[in-house]
């Protein structure tokens, strides 16, 4: 299906000589006597090189339309994360493509795998986690505010998050997958 840039929306995925990319902001422009022009920052879905260029607002594009499918995370055989679909059929991803999902990897998560032309380009994370807090700080006396932030490291990866100064060992925590960021405490 074509497009012009004009009518590319974030998140779309086009095709650049024969490259997937997937545009992260678009930006219409119309100044005076100059033709419209589309600022676009894309983000190569193979190589994961992110540019920003400037469009014709009228140029055409192909637009892709990936494959997702949900999988289980089986185990790692470097430099390769390994995935399982409900037919037991694996998928190997690449650690450049995992690294938004390394923090909050563990045995069994699943999660959805993003293909294009039958290669897995992405792994995607549902919007929010919970994951348990291995360590941090004690919390201050008399500060309950939660404005106050401190470092506090999640299982089962070790990764490193602010959390407010009331969060403690063993409390669960709802993660923001997209800003890697404290959302709330659970119970």
């Amino acid at each position: 299906m074509m497009k012009q840039a004009q009518e590319l929306r974030h998140g779309n995925v086009i095709l650049i000589k024969e490259e997937p990319y997937v545009i992260l902001k678009g930006e219409y422009n119309k100044s005076g006597r100059n033709a419209a022009v589309m600022k676009l920052k894309l983000k190569n879905l193979f190589t994961g090189n992110i540019s920003e260029t400037v469009y014709k607002a009228d140029e055409k594009f192909e637009t892709v339309i990936l494959e997702r499918k949900p999988c289980t995370y089986s185990y790692f055989a470097d430099p390769m994360y390994v995935f399982m679909d409900e037919e037991y059929n694996q998928y190997e991803v690449e650690k450049e493509n995992m690294e938004n999902v390394l923090p909050f990897l563990e045995d069994g998560m699943t999660a959805e795998l993003v293909f294009f032309q039958g290669r897995p380009i992405a792994v995607e994370l549902p919007p929010s986690i919970i994951r348990e807090i291995e360590y941090t700080e004690p919390a201050v006396r008399g500060d309950t505010t939660g404005k106050v932030m401190k470092p506090a490291r999640i299982k089962p990866t070790g990764y490193e998050i602010m959390v407010p100064a009331f969060v403690e060992i063993g409390d669960k925590i709802e993660i923001d997958t997209t800003t890697l960021e404290y959302k709330r405490r659970v119970q």
